[in-house]
């Protein structure tokens, strides 16, 4: 049975990176009215820098929470075509602005994944083990496969590695491949790295060892980003 810990830390999407890593790759910058969130940024700074108020940066872009934005965020930062002011605070100023928050590119926030769009790609299992969690697009992003530590996790497909460390909390020793512009991989809680940032991989290629960090059992998580969303990556793994 997962413990309610390790369900948020090996399942929640890994979207700051992906971002981040896609902006790295030479992803068209945002657009006007548009920032993207950097290192040692708070709304607070960003809302000031961009002579806004801090509850309107977070109505524009529907922010629960204020202190949760993440490096790579693409946030709203002027107002939506017909938003109310700064000042207005009825329900239904509140309900547009919501609904015209944005997401990278200026993409509706919660935009499905197009999947009958996306052209092909085959996978490999990147681990041997069992199944434990698959992907649902809500509470998870990718696919949790555990075994024993130090089993060999191998390339899902032939591509350049764009970030591999442990730089990012909750996900441990992480490698994330690029495999052409459409589609990238993720591999979290690897025990160690065998490969580094910048090298070419072919596919069933041993990248990594299963491990648990950041996490309380040994597993691999498991991702497949189109266009920077998470998809099923069973569609594209063979049967099992």
């Amino acid at each position: 049975m997962l413990t309610t810990r390790m369900r948020r830390l090996a399942c929640a999407p890994l979207v700051a990176t992906v971002v981040a890593v896609l902006a790295a790759c030479g992803s068209a910058p945002v657009g006007p009215g548009f920032y993207r969130v950097e290192r040692g940024d708070t709304l607070t700074k960003i809302a000031r820098d961009n002579r806004q108020s801090v509850s309107s940066i977070a109505r524009w872009n529907n922010l629960s929470n204020p202190d949760a934005i993440e490096v790579g965020q693409v946030l709203r930062v002027a107002p939506p075509a017909g938003a109310a002011s700064a000042s207005a605070t009825t329900s239904t100023a509140s309900a547009r602005s919501r609904s015209n928050a944005a997401a990278p590119n200026g993409a509706a926030a919660e935009a499905p994944v197009n999947v009958a769009n996306a052209p092909p790609i085959s996978l490999v299992w990147p681990a041997a083990g069992t199944v434990i969690r698959r992907f649902d697009g809500k509470n998870s992003k990718g696919i949790d496969i555990a075994d024993t530590a130090g089993t060999p996790v191998v390339a899902a497909a032939s591509g350049t590695v764009v970030y591999a460390g442990n730089g990012l909390r909750g996900y441990g020793n992480l490698l994330i491949i690029k495999h052409n512009a459409d589609y990238l991989t993720a591999y979290a809680h690897n025990r160690s790295l065998l490969v580094k940032e910048g090298q070419a991989v072919q596919q069933g290629q041993k990248i990594a060892e299963m491990g648990d960090t950041d996490n309380d059992r040994v597993m691999l998580h498991f991702e497949l980003r189109y266009d920077g969303r998470s998809i099923d990556p069973s569609r594209s793994l063979p049967p099992r």
